[in-house]
Parts: C-alpha cells; structure tokens; sequence
C-alpha cells in the first residue's frame, strides 16, 4: 500500500442529523457535507478506504419489511445489510465524484459489497444482545421466538424487541479485492455496516447470518490487513473525552495504548456501545501496525489531520 494509506469509518448515525432529517435526500446532503472533508484528504496525497456505519438504515429497512408483512415476505438481516452497502455507497460514490470534479482530482470511487467472515464459536451466539427492529408486545414476541426462532428480550418497559448476536470480525472476505482497487487508483467505499456476516461450514462454503458486527472493529480489521498507516473514526464529537458528560470532563488530545487501555478498564469514561468500541478499535489498530489512529468529528477531518484538533491513540 501507499504510504499515505488511511481507512475513514464514518458513522451510520451521521448521515442523518436529527429525527427531522431522515430522507434518502436529506441523507445523501448529509453525506456530502462527509464527502467534501474525504475529498480534501485525497486531494492532500491520501489513499482512502471509506467505511460506515447503517445501524438507522437497517432499521429503516426492517420497518418497511414488517409493514409490508402482509403482502411481500420480510427481508433478511444480513441482506438488509447488502441492500445498504448499495445505497450508501451510491450517496457516497455520487458525492466523491462531484467533489472530485470540482477540486480537478482525477479520481473515482466503487462500492464493494463486502461480507465479514465471523466464528461460527464465537461466544455472542451464546448470548444475543443487539436490539433490531421494532417494538412489540408480548404476544407478538412469543408467536416470533415459536415460529421463527427470534431471540427476544423485555425493553425497560418499553415492549419487547428482538435481539441478535454481535460476534467479532474475523476475515474480510473481499479483502484482496479492496487492495487491488486501491492499488489501481480508486477510492474504495467496502465493510459497510461492519460487512455483511457470514460463517463458514467444514467444507469453506459461506452462509450469511442474522448478526450485527461492530462497524469500527471491523474497520480496524480491514486498515491492519491493508497495512494503512492511518485510521481515522469519524463520529459526533470533536475530540474524546474522559468522564464525558460529567462536571469532571476532560478532552483528549492524545493517548498512548497503554492509556486507552488503562481508561477501557476504569470503565467510567467511554460509553459501551457508543465510544468504547472506538476506542477498542483504535488501540487494535495501533498495535497490530504501529500507525496512528484519530477521533475527531467530520468538519474537523483536516485540521486533525494537521495535528490541530481530534484525539490521536499512537503507540507507547
């Protein structure tokens, strides 16, 4: 890989700003706003991997799929993912072109449905624990977990909703697929969601599964295997913080691993299944490559760059 070789995991979330602002349209401006700050990073001499999150999409499509029940059959988790990877990726491909075409960068960029190889003995199948789709009674959930299998838990009164398994990523299946574009000059869009889950029999035949992978650990995953120098998390917040949303905040400007880890294990400054994973991603990433990973919000994209803002986890 070049040696200005950054992977950029953009949140799922961020494409849509608040509950006012949920269309495809109001999406694809969102991502644009993303796009315009990546396209400032390829024009500077970057390489780029974009990847994203599509928890709200999933859900989206899960809705329609329920209301829809009584006339079409209900779509697959793990092709709900595939159906997102497609439409994000084309919000993102559209946008990447026309910044391109504006900044004079002679580039382009292809969507790789990309599916993630997890354990079939991975603990999480153990213990589902990633609520998808929507609410239901209690009759509902009991006729789901009978007829079709569901794990289903009690949601803090809120009514029932069904779980599933969040294993660890284990392979990109399209790995060499993603090198090979990227070696040829394309901005490569790939792991949408954290990839489409999928295991493998004895013989190495994959199957896709009902799963949620984290999309940032799965991130990570990819920017070791290509050997990038930079991963870089895109997410709500400029900069990290310890003890966030406490009188005792504090931002980070830097980390080491060895204090990312110390923090991880305090357990009282980054929020399970918001920062936490983040951060796990990050400290993975520097230590299977020795690169730099930053956090930082994605109007800030440049100016982290240039060491100006964001929160950096380097080695030591």
């Amino acid at each position: 890989m070049s040696p200005k070789t950054a992977v950029v995991a953009i949140g799922g979330n961020s494409l849509i700003k608040d509950r006012m602002h949920q269309t495809v349209r109001d999406q694809y401006v969102a991502a644009g706003e993303t796009c315009w700050h990546i396209a400032g990073m390829i024009r500077d001499g970057w390489d780029v991997v974009i990847t994203h999150g599509n928890g709200p999409q999933v859900g989206f499509i899960l809705r329609r799929s329920e209301l829809a029940a009584h006339e079409l059959h209900e779509v697959p988790l793990d092709v709900c993912g595939a159906d997102t990877q497609g439409a994000i990726g084309y919000a993102l491909q559209q946008n990447l072109y026309n910044d391109f075409a504006r900044l004079g960068i002679s580039r382009q960029a292809v969507t790789v449905i990309t599916q993630t190889e997890v354990s079939a003995d991975d603990p999480a199948f153990e213990n589902p624990s990633k609520p998808i789709g929507s609410y239901m009674d209690e009759e509902q959930a009991r006729r789901r977990r009978e007829q079709d299998g569901w794990s289903v838990i009690e949601d803090a009164g809120r009514g029932w909703r069904r779980v599933v398994p969040s294993p660890r990523p284990v392979r990109i299946v399209e790995l060499d697929a993603i090198a090979h574009l990227l070696r040829d000059g394309f901005v490569v869009i790939a792991v949408g969601g954290g990839g489409i889950p999928v295991v493998a029999d004895p013989e190495g035949n994959l199957q896709g599964i009902a799963a949620v992978i984290d999309k940032d650990l799965a991130s990570s995953l990819l920017a070791s295997s290509l050997g990038a120098e930079l991963f870089l998390i895109s997410t709500a917040v400029e900069k990290v913080a310890l003890r966030f949303g406490t009188p005792e905040q504090e931002w980070i400007d830097r980390m080491t691993v060895s204090q990312a880890k110390a923090y991880l294990r305090e357990g009282t400054h980054f929020a399970t299944g918001s920062m936490a994973p983040k951060i796990e991603a990050a400290i993975s990433f520097v230590e299977r490559t020795g690169g730099t990973a930053v956090i930082t919000n994605p109007d800030n994209v440049e100016r982290a760059l240039a060491g100006e803002t964001g929160t950096r986890i380097e080695s030591g």
